[in-house]
C-alpha cells in the first residue's frame, strides 16, 4: 500500500510503502502528480519503505522512469529522498536513481530517515 500526505510544517510531501508494493501500485502513485495540483511547483518528497516487500522487477524501472517524467513536467524541480532498509529493495531504488535523476528531478537512497532530511533540506 501506499499513502502520502503533505506535510505543511517541514514543507514535504510524505509517503509510506508499507506492506507489498506492485508495479501497478507504483504507476498509479507516479501517475498522481499528473493530476494534482494542490502540490509546490518546487516539491521535496521523502518515501519511507523500511517495511516494505517489492513485487516488481528491474525491467520495471524503465516503465517507473517514463511515467515520471510525464508526471513532472509540471513542476520546476522535484527532489526525493527513499528511506529503505532491505538490502533488495534499496538496489531497486539505487537503480532507479541511476535511470531517473536529470537537471530538474533528483532522487536518492539513505538507510536513515535523519539522513534523508538532511538531504532534502539542502536542496
Amino acid at each position: 500500500m501506499i499513502t502520502s500526505k503533505f506535510n505543511e510544517e517541514i514543507n514535504i510531501l510524505e509517503t509510506e510503502f508499507t506492506g507489498e508494493v506492485d508495479s501497478v501500485s507504483i504507476l498509479l502513485y507516479l501517475n498522481e502528480f499528473k493530476t494534482n495540483t494542490t502540490l509546490p511547483r518546487t516539491l521535496k518528497t521523502l518515501v519511507k519503505a523500511e517495511k516494505v516487500k517489492f513485487k516488481f522487477s528491474v525491467k520495471d524501472l524503465k516503465d517507473f522512469n517514463a511515467v515520471k517524467n510525464q508526471s513532472l513536467k509540471q513542476y520546476n524541480n522535484v527532489a526525493s529522498a527513499v528511506v529503505i532498509s532491505n538490502p533488495i529493495g534499496a538496489a531497486l531504488c539505487t537503480m532507479y536513481g541511476a535511470l531517473a535523476n536529470n537537471e530538474s528531478y533528483k532522487y536518492k537512497v539513505f538507510s536513515t530517515q535523519e539522513a534523508a532530511l538532511l538531504w532534502l533540506n539542502s536542496m
